[in-house]
């Protein structure tokens, strides 16, 4: 307990899924949250549940000026912000003969540019502060490509190398980059990328060492400890969490 006192941070994508479980975590350690999301609903249920160590925002990662006001909402609440989570994400499941161009641009533009602003929005805020720490979601499909993910794929991949140019940019002003790859992780993500239809996962046991999914709140723990003073030497560094899937390659049965 208390490994974040005295940290403000603002979580994108939180209404669900890694998103709150990060927030349900960053306030448990002490933390005061800014929860963002485009889910009102889901977002300010979560906002209520956590009290008054967390509000939230209505927040398209999309759009620079909802960006400006988030940050500045976060500021004039909590005095500071010094963590940025860019966990908001979507996918789509296409080909790449069959992914048009609209679907492709709408991947790109909440995963990849989504980041870019939000990395963009808080480097003032937290210069002022005196240091902070940036952690961007990325994925094991930033660090491998994966059949039907293309646009998904692409994103992710951008994520990785945006994070390490940010970790150089801002080292001098104290502001740390990092980013996580998770692997498959039991969420509704995925569900409501196929349209809500139910998948069968239990085939991905022989996949994955553990022989299991992770859960939100093993991704959460490492959002916490990069968010943490306890990860003050990490930057521009890759933090997979997956299970094992990226240990072998695709011949494994």
């Amino acid at each position: 307990m208390g490994r974040l006192s005295g940290k403000v941070g603002l979580i994108t994508g939180a209404a669900r899924g890694q998103g709150a479980a990060a927030a349900r975590r960053f306030v448990a350690e002490g933390a005061r949250v800014v929860v963002a999301d485009v889910n009102d609903e889901d977002g300010k249920a979560l906002a209520e549940e956590l009290g008054d160590a967390a509000l939230f925002c209505h927040l398209d990662v999309t759009e620079e000026a909802e960006w400006a006001e988030a940050v500045e909402l976060a500021v004039a609440t909590f005095g500071t912000l010094n963590v940025l989570v860019n966990n908001a994400g979507v996918l789509h499941f296409a080909e790449l003969a069959d992914t048009t161009l609209s679907d492709y641009e709408r991947v790109i533009r909440v995963n990849q540019t989504g980041t870019f602003l939000g990395m963009r929005s808080v480097v003032e805020p937290m210069r002022e502060a005196g240091g902070g720490s940036i952690v961007n979601l990325s994925s094991i499909d930033g660090l491998a490509g994966v059949p039907m993910l293309m646009s998904y794929t692409a994103s992710k991949f951008a994520i990785r190398g945006m994070t390490k140019v940010a970790a150089l940019e801002l080292g001098k002003d104290g502001i740390r980059a990092n980013s996580v790859h998770p692997g498959m992780i039991d969420t509704q993500m995925v569900q409501d990328a196929m349209g809500g239809i139910e998948l069968d996962t239990s085939w991905l046991s022989k996949r994955i060492a553990l022989g299991r999914l992770g859960e939100a709140d093993e991704i959460a723990d490492l959002v916490v400890f990069l968010a943490s003073d306890e990860s003050s030497y990490c930057t521009g560094a890759e933090f997979v969490a997956d299970g094992g899937v990226t240990t072998t390659h695709s011949l494994k049965v």
